[in-house]
């Protein structure tokens, strides 16, 4: 069966085209306020600001979408069969209602797809890359780094329910100057042997580059030092490319324990991702291109991009000792995702809001070079953690390392699977609810996770979140355990009910059943929604206030032993297959108990 905005828009270009030919720029959205419809439709608005004022035919943009619906009644009963009811309402709107026959046929569907409800098939000819997390070798794993990695897995689920096929990447900040510091530290304070035996090297690591800038404000000279062995490093010299890699070594190790923990993983280079330096016998290929073009100028010994009529700063692509930068890499990086996967690839960067001017720099140089047309390069920007009183710095030594944060959160939600009591002593005793140690580790480990990500996705993602632990770790209210349990309270009432089910259409539902049906009937096209705008918050939004009526209609209306109790069960179990689909798109884990 169609789905309701396809319906509507073939509905509204159907009755529309006498009027204003091959219009299509009218939206087709979902009210926020339910007594507006299912759908609501802007066309009326449109057409009549195309319409010659000189036909007369409307008094104004109401009456024209009166004349509309009409139109869609006037079409055969199996045309619009979809919908309850349509009605054009000031100043211009046409608000359509889905029917109950259709909203009970989505339920059935929903039981029949289980798992695969609200994604689509892929199409081979939609291919997209997102690039997320991305942290940089030998500097800590921090919160800060959180936030990409989450909101991009989200963004990188949502597009493959969508139809995409989605290649996941993690680009890997393992070149640049950093790591000339990083060496020049390791050589003059550094000892190798216990930066091995370490149970955390990259905070040993990160110690060094610490001490590297505090010398560095006392002595200046130091940076040239820096820039010397990244220059070595380019150049292929033995001893920094050995301890290159040893800091790759040594973070790899610890990103892909936390990436376990998380249950994020990538598709490309084996699911490590490509970072910088795989890149690096690309680079002339891409210096040679721009001046090819003539794309690249001198100035004071270095080359740069400059945009036509100054659009944005020039783009350094060569510094005057001949080192590389973020951009000679980066066009290198999409150069070979182009030749890769084909001049159709749409690549998605999930990087901080603060490189929002880089990201239009790189974009506009790849339009020059004639890589990429417009909407195929996109900057998904996030906001940041932050301080009460300062922005997370690497350089100064303060930072939060995700690791701890990881930890906090897996100790606070142990606590859920706890029930405190008093004991014949009067002592306080705690008891486990659930039994055996590997179950309620399993469960304690998808509630913390459940709790980062979904306090993370749950808001606009260009917001700053001021960092609290209150709020990160939050386990009620709008939260990841709440949106669990809700699941685990549909599944302990299905276990006691022990029915098939086979319920038949329902003469009369009630305002808490109706409201359930339609939410559950909008799960396809929220996803959809979420994905124009890459806003996973679009789906948290949803499924909160899912969970939020499901509450309602479980404690009004009795389940199991009514006289209604085979379309409840139907109606409690297909709320529970949308809850867990959702979390699954978001990356949230449902456990079977709480």
């Amino acid at each position: 069966m169609e789905e309701p905005k396809a319906k509507i828009y073939s509905l509204l270009k159907k009755i529309s085209t006498d009027l204003v030919p091959l219009v299509s720029s009218f939206k087709i959205e979902q009210p926020k306020e339910k007594s507006h419809g299912d759908f609501a439709s802007n066309i009326a608005l449109v057409i009549y600001r195309s319409l010659s004022k000189s036909e007369g035919k409307f008094k104004g943009t109401y009456d024209l979408a009166g004349y509309l619906v009409r139109k869609i009644n006037d079409l055969p009963f199996n045309e619009r069969s979809m919908f309850e009811k349509i009605e054009a309402v000031h100043p211009g709107f046409i608000n359509f209602y889905l029917s109950k026959e259709y909203l009970l046929s989505q339920l059935k569907k929903v039981l029949e797809q289980k798992d695969q409800f609200g994604s689509k098939l892929c199409d081979p000819n939609k291919k997209v890359i997102v690039e997320y997390s991305s942290p940089n070798i030998a500097k800590p794993f921090t919160v800060g780094h959180l936030r990409s990695t989450i909101i991009g897995d989200a963004i990188a689920n949502l597009l493959a329910a969508n139809g995409w096929k989605v290649f996941r990447d993690n680009h890997l900040g393992d070149w640049g100057t950093q790591f000339g510091k990083q060496i020049y530290a390791i050589k003059t304070w550094g000892n190798e042997e216990e930066i091995e035996k370490s149970e955390n090297p990259v905070k040993e690591l990160v110690d060094l580059y610490v001490r590297f800038h505090e010398e560095a404000e006392k002595n200046p000279e130091l940076e040239d030092k820096a820039r010397e062995w990244f220059k070595k490093l380019e150049d292929g010299d033995p001893e920094a490319r050995r301890l290159w890699k040893k800091c790759v070594d040594w973070s790899l190790k610890e990103f892909t324990k936390i990436y376990q923990e998380l249950n994020i993983k990538f598709t490309e280079n084996n699911g490590l991702g490509y970072g910088e330096a795989y890149f690096e016998n690309r680079l002339k290929d891409v210096v040679e291109e721009l001046e090819s073009k003539k794309l690249l100028k001198e100035s004071q010994g270095a080359k740069l991009i400059f945009f036509p009529e100054d659009r944005f700063p020039p783009l350094m692509i060569i510094k005057k000792d001949g080192a590389t930068l973020y951009a000679t890499r980066d066009l290198a990086t999409d150069k070979f995702r182009r030749e890769k996967y084909g001049e159709d690839i749409v690549i998605i960067n999930e990087v901080g809001a603060e490189q929002t001017l880089y990201f239009k720099q790189l974009f506009e140089a790849e339009k020059m070079l004639g890589w990429f047309k417009e909407g195929q390069r996109i900057h998904k920007r996030h906001g940041h953690y932050r301080f009460k009183d300062e922005k997370m710095s690497t350089r100064k030594g303060n930072t939060i390392w995700l690791e701890d944060v990881l930890k906090m959160a897996i100790e606070k939600a142990g606590n859920i699977a706890m029930r405190v009591g008093i004991d014949e002593e009067n002592k306080i005793k705690a008891t486990h609810i659930v039994g055996g140690q590997s179950k309620r580790e399993d469960i304690t480990q998808k509630v913390a996770i459940g709790a980062l990500k979904w306090n993370d996705l749950k808001r606009d993602s260009e917001q700053d979140i001021v960092f609290d632990w209150d709020d990160v770790l939050n386990m009620q209210g709008n939260s990841g355990p709440y949106m669990q349990y809700a699941y685990v309270r549909v599944q302990s009432v299905w276990q006691k009910s022990g029915k098939q089910i086979n319920f038949k259409d329902i003469p009369d539902l009630n305002s808490e059943e109706l409201s359930l049906l339609r939410e559950i009937s909008m799960f396809e096209a929220i996803v959809e929604n979420s994905v124009a705008t890459f806003s996973p918050n679009v789906v948290c939004e949803y499924l909160f206030d899912l969970a939020q009526k499901f509450n309602l209609f479980y404690q009004k209306h009795k389940i199991i032993g009514s006289d209604r109790e085979n379309f409840r069960l139907a109606l409690t179990l297909g709320t529970g297959q949308i809850i867990k689909n959702g979390l699954s798109l978001l990356g949230v884990t449902v456990p079977e108990h709480m």
